[in-house]
């Protein structure tokens, strides 16, 4: 069994070796073009805004950054009932590339935040549009490596970028969003095909060309799911276009969450729904993360109690896994040594977000409550 247990980690080992190297990696462009091009396609840059005074100064400052000279940078202020309403003024400073619209009622089934991306894109006028969500910081040349990755048959580029982390639950839980697209993903599949079902797209940095977005439907065509990011890419594949996922970790940084009360909330609101809602799936998840990922944490103790070396192998192959994904992305390397306690806690909050679909009481996020 424990030869088993070897064979099988080194298998994933390779596989998230191949996998992430199938990610093209968007890098800092060393020689960007001449300031005053007139023949660059306008980018329209749009962020939905929500209670967001932790960020709104500090993303209206990185997209000022931005090296690109056609951009069009639509915010929507989403009904927020704190500060950012002001400090997006304060920081816009009356640059004329901005255009600050406030969101409308949020009608009924529809998702808050896919409401306000569907309100943005009635107002771009870009030839590609940008999807950004108020915690990511940019590196400035952003714009063009992503359009350099823009081949004529790609109708949206996504990726997971790199998170500064907080807190106990962010150390342990964030990054395992980067674990699950290497391990999951069949990035040969996702990248070189239109099959809907090989899928992986982040919400926070969404790079559409405007035509596969009118012919996916838009916003619109998803706007009661809660994880629309995978949903609007199927749309994009359904509808003849490819989708490209890429490892943008060098040029995107996202404060996703800053306390582990909102790690919980999000990955509790994220998670089951992820998977389609399929209990099936849920089960038979967790049963494989607890056993090649948490167990060998008890298989190593008992082999040094036994005082065989053999039994800390498959332990070592864990740690080595997460290092490895750890590494391409830009997070801490010693995160893979908490490996086995990561998923563990990933397989609790699957079964805690299995039961607030099962009982009705909806997933909670920016002060508005899902079923």
């Amino acid at each position: 069994m424990i030869f088993l247990m070897i064979w099988t980690l080194l298998v994933i080992q390779v596989w998230v070796l191949f996998n992430g190297n199938l990610l093209s990696i968007l890098k800092v462009t060393k020689s960007l073009p001449a300031k005053g091009k007139t023949d660059q396609p306008l980018i329209s840059v749009m962020v939905p805004m929500r209670n967001e005074e932790r960020h709104a100064e500090g993303c209206i400052q990185t997209l000022k950054g931005l090296d690109y000279d056609a951009l069009q940078f639509i915010i929507i202020d989403d009904g927020s009932e704190d500060r950012t309403a002001s400090l997006l003024d304060k920081a816009i400073d009356y640059d004329p590339r901005f255009t600050v619209i406030q969101g409308s009622e949020l009608p009924e089934n529809w998702v808050g935040k896919v409401h306000a991306c569907y309100q943005l894109s009635t107002n771009a006028q870009g030839d590609y549009y940008l999807f950004l969500d108020a915690d990511v910081r940019v590196h400035p040349s952003l714009i063009h490596e992503t359009l350099e990755q823009m081949k004529p048959d790609v109708g949206i580029i996504s990726g997971f970028p790199h998170y500064p982390l907080k807190g106990v639950l962010g150390h342990l839980l964030v990054p395992l969003q980067h674990v699950i697209v290497y391990l999951h993903l069949p990035v040969m599949f996702a990248n070189f095909t239109t099959w809907p079902a090989a899928t992986a797209a982040h919400g926070a940095f969404m790079f559409f060309r405007k035509k596969a977005y009118e012919d996916a439907g838009g916003h619109q065509a998803v706007k009661n799911s809660l994880v629309e990011d995978v949903h609007i890419t199927r749309k994009i594949k359904a509808s003849g276009w490819k989708g490209l996922l890429v490892n943008p970790s060098r040029l995107i940084s996202c404060y996703m969450y800053e306390s582990n009360r909102e790690v919980w909330e999000g990955f509790s609101k994220n998670i089951y729904p992820g998977i389609g809602r399929n209990p099936f799936i849920a089960v038979m998840l967790s049963a494989f993360y607890l056993t090649f990922f948490t167990a060998p944490l008890g298989i190593a103790i008992y082999g040094a109690f036994l005082g065989n070396w053999l039994f800390i192998v498959p332990l070592l192959l864990v740690i080595s896994i997460k290092i490895t994904i750890d590494l391409m992305n830009k997070q801490k390397w010693w995160l893979g040594l908490f490996m086995p306690v990561s998923m563990l806690l990933l397989v609790i909050l699957l079964i805690y977000s299995m039961y607030l679909s099962f009982a009705g009481k909806g997933f909670t996020w920016k002060g508005r409550t899902y079923s």
